[in-house]
């Protein structure tokens, strides 16, 4: 079995991360596999290729900003994408994300469907039943066709036109040229999400993501502590996301429960923030995005509790992580992450109840659960192997 997988990102990001681990268990078991990508550092391992031309992706997001459309640009790279292909021959693409300005989705899914190659589609977010957005938070205009878009300015943005009742009806009559098609999403609450589009009658799974259990487990985390000057009997409450002070990942939020925790012995650490400069209080630590992943499940192991202000997560990788490195989660609801939950480990408020979010906070350091407890249960829900074999489950089901 050849199996090409298609995304922004390979080994970096949530996404990316996926796709190594799907690329990996292959490997390990017989099948071949390939991976293509658009955006980020350069793999350089075998059947690793980026396709997506950086200047490019650059133009493309220009173009998408003034004319309103996305999806629809970078050629040279969407050809070097196709050129793999047809090299290649993969019996299955199992597609991830399309969006990010890397890729032309026209003649990617023209070409998927006219040589009539199954597909896995895993969402990871809304983007490809929705006129453009990635999160469509509480809209739900894409269930009539979109247009009169309340999110212009949001990623993907766009600075004149609203052209997406005209991308979502591209979209719909490009996705229903692929017969043999199974969605994946990786929670319920996005499988409810996709059943109120125009993919209603599609063939769907959930599979959880998948965490890397090798490497997010507890560690020792004395060394971060004395890095930061965070004292032995301090407790830590740890915030992650890759872009964490966007308005959709909630860093002001943190910050702002953060406020309610000032004089006590609790300090909170953001990672992620790529500009110091952000104002906060004393008892706040900021961090640039880590990339390195043991030191990633570091700062999880150096938690007592992980806090999550999203507004929306079609899953939440990052307290999927902070589970299996054994620290609980407390948070606002936001879709997935209070579906994906540990119950017993977990405590999650109305988006913007700072009271109840900091009372819930507060419960947990007090009781600190114990870590291995949390760990175990955490490895038999989120091993990225348990993944791993339900996709390929998918995929010679497809075959």
């Amino acid at each position: 079995m050849k199996i090409l997988q298609i995304d922004v990102n390979c080994k970096n990001s949530s996404t990316g991360k996926i796709v190594y681990d799907l690329h990996s268990y292959a490997g390990a078991h017989g099948a071949e596999s390939a991976v293509c990508y658009g955006r980020g550092p350069l793999v350089k391992e075998k059947n690793i290729y980026k396709f997506g031309l950086d200047g490019e992706t650059n133009i493309h997001a220009l173009l998408t900003r003034l004319t309103g459309k996305t999806g629809c640009y970078s050629f040279f790279s969407t050809r070097r994408l196709l050129r793999f292909i047809k090299r290649y021959r993969p019996d299955v693409i199992h597609i991830h994300e399309l969006h990010a300005y890397f890729v032309n989705i026209k003649p990617l899914l023209t070409y998927i469907a006219k040589n009539d190659i199954p597909v896995v589609w895993t969402f990871h977010c809304e983007f490809m039943y929705t006129g453009k957005c990635g999160y469509a938070n509480d809209c739900t205009r894409f269930t009539e066709g979109c247009g009169n878009c309340p999110q212009l300015r949001e990623y993907p943005k766009t600075l004149f036109f609203d052209r997406t009742a005209k991308m979502l009806g591209e979209k719909k009559s490009l996705v229903n040229k692929l017969k043999k098609l199974v969605i994946v999403t990786p929670s319920r609450w996005l499988a409810d999400r996709v059943k109120l589009s125009f993919l209603k009658d599609r063939e769907s799974a959930v599979v959880y993501n998948g965490i890397d259990t090798e490497i997010f487990q507890p560690r020792n985390a004395d060394a971060l502590r004395k890095e930061y000057g965070i004292a032995e009997d301090v407790k830590v409450a740890l915030s992650v996301a890759p872009d964490i002070m966007s308005e959709r990942k909630g860093g002001a939020s943190v910050l702002k429960l953060a406020e309610k925790f000032r004089g006590e012995k609790v300090k909170f650490v953001l990672v992620g923030v790529a500009d110091g400069s952000v104002p906060h209080g004393e008892n706040v630590v900021l961090v640039p995005p880590v990339s390195d992943q043991v030191r990633l499940a570091e700062f999880y192991s150096l938690a007592d509790v992980f806090v999550i202000c999203s507004k929306k997560e079609t899953f939440s990788l990052v307290c999927a992580e902070s589970y299996c490195c054994g620290t609980p989660v407390a948070g606002f609801r936001s879709g997935a992450p209070e579906e994906i939950a540990l119950p017993q480990y977990s405590f999650f408020a109305e988006q913007n109840d700072f009271e109840t979010l900091a009372a819930g906070v507060r419960r947990i350091l007090e009781s600190a659960p114990e870590r291995k407890s949390i760990c175990d249960e955490a490895v038999k829900r989120y091993a990225a192997k348990e993944m791993c074999k339900k996709y390929f489950e998918i995929y010679e089901r497809m075959l």
